[in-house]
C-alpha cells in the first residue's frame, strides 16, 4: 500500500527554484493595478537592486500583511524568493500561490535547516532572496529587532543587501484590525551592504545596523504628515486588545475600543482617533499619550518593572491549536483547534498544562530559549514551536499582547539573545 506523506514531508521534499518569471511578473502587474493607485503608493530609490547583476538580497521591515506588494512590485522586473511562515503553507488560500511562486517557508523564532539550505541553493544559482528580518508584521506600527541570528545569516552568504523601509503601511493595514484603510505609503528603496563591508562586521554590528536602517515608527510619521486614512470611523477597531493599559488609573484589560474611541471601563479615561491616527482626550482630565506608539511603549515600560518581582506569573486558559498532517486549513484558518489547557508565563518559561487530541498535554520552554511569539492573523491568537511542532494559543480573554509584552521582557531580564534596540527613537 502506497503511504500518504503528511503536509511535512511535501514541504520538506520540495527542492526550491526560481520563480517562474511570466507568472510572477504577471501577478505583479495585476497587484500593481488593484494597490498601488487604491493605496496610494510612491517609490524612492536611493540606490537601485534592478541594476544588481549577480544575486543579492533583499530585506524590509515588516509594516504589514501585503508588504509583498509593497516589496515586490517595485522591484520588477527582478524577481525573487520570498521567505514566508512555515505555518502559512498550510492554508488552502496560500498553499497554491506559495507554491508557484517558490515561497521558501521557515518555522520562525527558531532554526531551520531546510529553510536555510534552499535559501542556499537559490543564491548559489544566481537567484535572489526576499526577507523580512523581524519574522512577523508589526503589532504597534512601528519595528521589533531582528531575529535571532539575522546577523550571522547575512554575512554567510556575502552577497549585496538592499532594503526597503515601508512608511504607512500599517496605518493602511493595522495589525488590531482586518479592516483596510487606504490613505498613503511610501516605499524608500537603498542598499545596506556590500560584500566587503559584510567581510569587516560581526554578526552583531550587521543586527545593529539592520535594526537602525529598518527602523521607522507610523504613528510618528503621520504626526509630521498627516496623511489622512479612509477608516470610516472605525480607527480604532480593535486597539484596545494592543493599548490595553490605561494611563490614567493604571488597570489592565479595563480599556475597550468601538469605531473610533478607545477609553477604559474603570475610570471613563480615553480618546477619539481621527483620519491621520491623532488621539484627542475626550475630556481635559483625561490622560493620553501622544501616539499609539507612545501609549504601546509605555505599556513595556511597565511589563519590565512588573516582571522583576521575583514571584511574578501570568496565566489564562486558552484553546490549543495545532496543524493538520493531511488537509489543508480552509476558511482562512490558521490551526486546528485540538485542545485546551491553562498557559502560563513566569521566570522559568512558558508552560501548558492540559489535553491534546483528548489526552493529557504538558509541555515547557525555559524563558532564555522564547524571546518571543508568532501572529499569524489580529491580536487574538498567537503561536511558538517546540522541538519543531507548530502551536497556537486562543485565549478566553484578549491577553494576547500582554503574553507578548510578558514573554520578551523575561526573556531580556534573563539574559536572552533577542535583546532590545541599543539606540533610542
Amino acid at each position: 500500500m502506497k503511504k500518504h506523506l503528511t503536509n511535512e514531508q511535501k514541504l520538506y521534499a520540495k527542492k526550491i527554484k526560481n520563480p517562474p518569471a511570466f507568472l510572477y511578473k504577471f501577478l505583479a502587474k495585476i497587484w500593481k493595478i488593484l494597490f498601488f493607485k487604491k493605496y496610494g503608493v510612491s517609490v524612492t530609490y536611493k540606490a537601485d537592486p534592478r541594476k544588481e547583476t549577480g544575486s543579492h538580497i533583499f530585506i524590509s521591515n515588516h509594516a504589514s500583511r501585503n508588504d509583498y506588494i509593497f516589496t515586490g512590485i517595485p522591484l520588477l522586473p527582478n524577481v525573487y524568493n520570498y521567505v514566508a511562515g512555515y505555518n502559512e503553507f498550510y492554508r488552502s488560500h496560500l498553499k497554491g500561490i506559495f507554491s508557484l511562486l517558490q515561497v521558501i517557508p521557515k518555522k520562525n523564532f527558531t532554526p531551520d535547516i531546510y529553510a536555510m539550505k534552499e535559501i542556499s541553493r537559490i543564491i548559489k544559482g544566481g537567484g535572489n532572496i526576499l526577507i523580512f528580518p523581524e519574522g512577523m508584521n508589526s503589532i504597534a506600527g512601528m519595528n521589533q529587532p531582528v531575529a535571532i541570528g539575522t546577523g550571522k545569516f547575512i554575512k554567510h552568504f556575502k552577497v549585496p543587501v538592499y532594503y526597503s523601509v515601508i512608511k504607512g503601511g500599517f496605518l493602511s493595514f493595522p495589525k488590531h484590525t482586518n479592516n483596510e484603510y487606504p490613505g498613503h505609503i511610501e516605499v524608500v528603496i537603498d542598499k545596506m551592504f556590500t560584500p566587503e563591508e559584510l567581510e569587516t562586521l560581526t554578526p552583531e554590528q550587521i543586527e545593529d545596523i539592520m535594526n537602525e536602517k529598518l527602523y521607522h515608527d507610523d504613528y510618528k510619521w503621520n504626526k509630521l504628515y498627516r496623511y489622512t486614512y479612509k477608516t470610516n470611523g472605525l480607527a480604532a477597531d480593535g486597539l484596545s486588545d494592543v493599548l490595553f493599559w490605561c494611563p490614567k488609573c493604571n488597570s489592565q484589560h479595563s480599556m475597550v475600543s468601538k469605531g473610533n474611541a478607545i477609553w477604559c471601563t474603570d475610570c471613563g479615561n480615553g480618546a477619539t482617533v481621527d483620519e491621520t491616527y491623532s488621539l484627542t482626550p475626550l475630556d481635559e482630565n483625561c490622560v493620553i499619550p501622544e501616539t499609539q506608539s507612545d501609549w504601546f511603549k509605555m505599556e513595556r515600560d511597565l511589563v519590565k518593572k512588573m516582571v522583576k518581582n521575583k514571584d511574578f506569573t501570568f496565566s489564562a486558559k486558552v484553546k490549543l491549536g495545532t496543524l493538520p498532517d493531511f488537509k489543508p486549513l480552509k476558511k482562512l484558518k490558521t490551526s486546528e483547534i485540538t485542545g485546551e489547557g491553562v498557559l502560563t508565563i513566569d521566570h522559568t518559561g512558558l508552560t501548558f498544562r492540559g489535553e491534546n487530541n483528548k489526552k493529557p498535554f504538558v509541555f515547557s520552554i525555559p524563558i532564555k530559549d522564547l524571546p518571543t511569539y508568532g501572529m499569524c492573523t489580529d491580536v487574538s491568537r498567537f503561536y511558538t514551536f517546540l522541538d519543531g511542532k507548530f502551536y497556537e494559543f486562543y485565549p478566553e480573554t484578549r491577553c494576547v499582547e500582554k503574553f507578548f509584552l510578558i514573554t520578551e521582557e523575561l526573556h531580556r531580564l534573563h539574559g536572552g539573545k533577542w535583546q532590545d534596540f541599543k539606540f533610542e527613537k
